[in-house]
């Protein structure tokens, strides 16, 4: 299993908006950012993710379950631009800020950290259960 980190802006895409979709899932759509797409053509149905709300909260708040390989984005015409469709699993118990992570030296590697405007960015398996920890939920 791998393990990722999906960035959204909480006015246009919430974590509440995502758990309303319930197992239906959402495409995880409109990602213009070649790295990013060459993420999500990594991911397999089954790999975890944190949701993560940037803007004004920077802050991880959820976990999410990649549902679909990558495939064609309903949201362009472009044949480049690939999405994942992603389901809610769980809230975390306790939000983990950009603040916490950037200060735990444990996680300085973490892309979140280097690689900041990146919206779709793979985890490792350690950087997941140290931020798990951190949030109050057992490892998933």
């Amino acid at each position: 299993m791998q393990y990722w980190l999906f960035k959204s802006e909480p006015d246009t895409w919430s974590w509440n908006q995502q758990v309303a979709r319930g197992p239906v899932g959402e495409e995880w759509s409109g990602v213009r950012n070649f790295q990013a797409r060459n993420f999500m053509r990594q991911m397999v149905p089954g790999d975890l993710g944190f949701f993560y709300h940037t803007q004004t909260e920077r802050a991880i708040v959820g976990v999410v379950e990649v549902m679909a390989p990558a495939h064609p984005d309903s949201t362009s015409d472009d044949p480049r631009w690939e999405c994942v469709d992603i389901k809610a699993v769980r809230p975390l118990p306790r939000k983990v800020t950009l603040e916490e992570i950037k200060a735990d030296p444990r996680l300085a590697d973490m892309a979140l950290v280097r690689f900041s405007r990146l919206s779709v960015q793979p985890v490792t398996a350690e950087e997941w259960t140290l931020i798990c920890s951190l949030a109050g939920l057992e490892s998933m």
